[in-house]
């Protein structure tokens, strides 16, 4: 059995509705660390199986990364681990786009029967190679889902269609950390100009000599 790491960064999944055709869904998924590559590339054949040590350690290389996302067998994985439904009826699912699966995921296209408002995304990617991976999702409107195991589908308000908001591994919103900077720089300004118009009114007496 191959022994899995999915206690590191989770893997995401953003869920979106096209710009231009409002019955196109997109969902873009990214691998979390380099090594869940590795284990998901020995699990699809496209590397060897020698590469799993006596302990059940995973010898990791460089450019493991690169060849699963440029094997045919990653992009039926995908379909078969993600999937999307549209008031009960399924949509089609076509691998669009891959990237570094790391840094720029692989993008999904789901052709719904018609424009919709809501789709159900199924998403069990990785949870075959060990039940303890989770998937950090986000979609429109900001949006948050964690899929597992046990919860591997959601239910998504497409709404006014904008991108889902971008996640930090840790899940916290990028946005909400940037407005937690500016609002603490903002707050060290007010205080600094409280304190020099104190000064101002209260001028320090200079100390008596003896």
């Amino acid at each position: 059995m191959i022994a899995a790491h999915p206690f590191g960064d989770p893997q995401t999944l953003g869920v979106s509705r096209d710009a231009t055709d409002p019955a196109v869904v997109h969902v873009t998924w990214k691998v979390g660390a380099a090594d869940d590559l590795t284990l998901l590339g020995i699990h699809l054949g496209v590397l060897p199986q020698d590469r799993v040590m006596l302990d059940g350690a995973v010898a990791y290389e460089a450019d493991d990364g690169a060849q699963v996302q440029d094997d045919p067998a990653l992009a039926t994985y995908l379909l078969d681990h993600v999937a999307v439904t549209a008031d009960g009826a399924p949509c089609v699912g076509e691998v669009h786009a891959v990237g570094d699966l790391v840094a720029d995921g692989a993008d999904v296209t789901f052709t719904c029967p018609q424009a919709t408002d809501a789709v159900t995304v199924r998403a069990s990617t990785l949870t075959d190679l060990h039940p303890a991976y989770r998937t950090l999702a986000s979609g429109p409107d900001g949006q948050h889902q964690v899929y597992s195991v046990d919860d591997p589908s959601h239910t998504w308000s497409l709404g006014s269609g904008s991108g889902p908001t971008a996640t930090t591994p840790g899940g916290e919103s990028a946005a909400l950390q940037m407005g937690g900077v500016l609002g603490a720089v903002l707050l060290l300004a007010v205080a600094g100009a409280v304190l020099a118009r104190r000064r101002r009114r209260h001028p320090s007496t200079p100390t008596p000599t003896p």
